[in-house]
């Protein structure tokens, strides 16, 4: 297993554990057999694949690139054609979950390739994910996750508004978000992080940023950029994202999503 980072210190607990660094991206692609990104944006996977040291630079025939980001479908299907030009096979498989679903191969996978791209990487997903399903061609895969990110976003202030509603009654954040994790309003996020959250409301945020406020901006402009693409409006996740946006001039933009 090789590993390149854009950031080298988030990198230094796999080089602990004797995961062997590349000096660059095209260095990585030349040293394996398949190669996983995920990264924050668009821009950051032209950073990454493309330029004299990217992962594209060298000879990569035969490779299988497997891209996790989440982005727009057209950012995908643009790399896929960069990929297949220089031989190599291409999934997008952007996933569901965070760190600790990261941590134990429980994510979500929502993949786009060509069945024989797919059937290339499914035994690299399985290990990854719980769960991993093929939608259709490179761009299927985007297209889902930015439709199940979008209720989830919106969730999050949602539930900030109902806590407006009841944080007079003075209950116990445990005890609340217990109970509205057993209602029809409480989704499976809230029974995997109803204790995080709960701690926050009770003035402890988490001490490790899972998902940050920028972060969620970055998705829902995504989703609202897609959808006009489209030809849509999205009125909710519009509304969500100018409340994110004045959290985040607030100074709040690296602060976890669930406080």
């Amino acid at each position: 297993v090789g590993v390149w980072n854009r950031s080298l210190d988030k990198a230094r607990p796999l080089l602990a554990a004797g995961v062997k660094l590349a000096a660059s991206p095209a260095t990585l692609a030349r040293d394996v057999d398949a190669v996983i990104t995920i990264v924050t944006d668009a821009a950051a996977i032209a950073a990454v694949y493309d330029g004299p040291n990217g992962l594209l630079a060298g000879d990569v025939h035969g490779r299988l690139f497997i891209e996790m980001s989440t982005v727009r479908p057209d950012t995908e299907i643009a790399l896929a054609r960069k990929v297949a030009a220089a031989g190599a096979d291409f999934v997008e498989c952007p996933v569901g979950g965070t760190v600790g679903p990261a941590l134990t191969g429980k994510l979500i996978g929502m993949a786009g390739a060509e069945e024989a791209a797919y059937a290339r990487a499914q035994p690299i997903l399985e290990q990854l994910c719980r769960k991993v399903e093929r939608f259709g061609p490179v761009g299927a895969g985007a297209s889902m996750k930015l439709a199940i990110n979008l209720p989830l976003m919106v969730y999050w202030q949602a539930l900030g508004e109902a806590w407006v509603l009841c944080r007079h009654l003075g209950l116990d954040t445990t005890r609340l978000l217990e109970f509205m994790a057993e209602t029809s309003g409480g989704p499976n996020v809230l029974r995997a992080r109803g204790g995080a959250i709960a701690q926050a409301l009770a003035g402890k945020p988490p001490e490790t940023v899972t998902l940050d406020c920028d972060l969620l901006r970055k998705d829902l402009g995504t989703m609202i950029e897609e959808a006009r693409a489209l030809g849509f409006g999205l009125p909710v996740a519009e509304a969500a994202l100018a409340v994110y946006d004045r959290a985040s001039a607030a100074g709040w933009g690296g602060r976890d999503g669930v406080e």
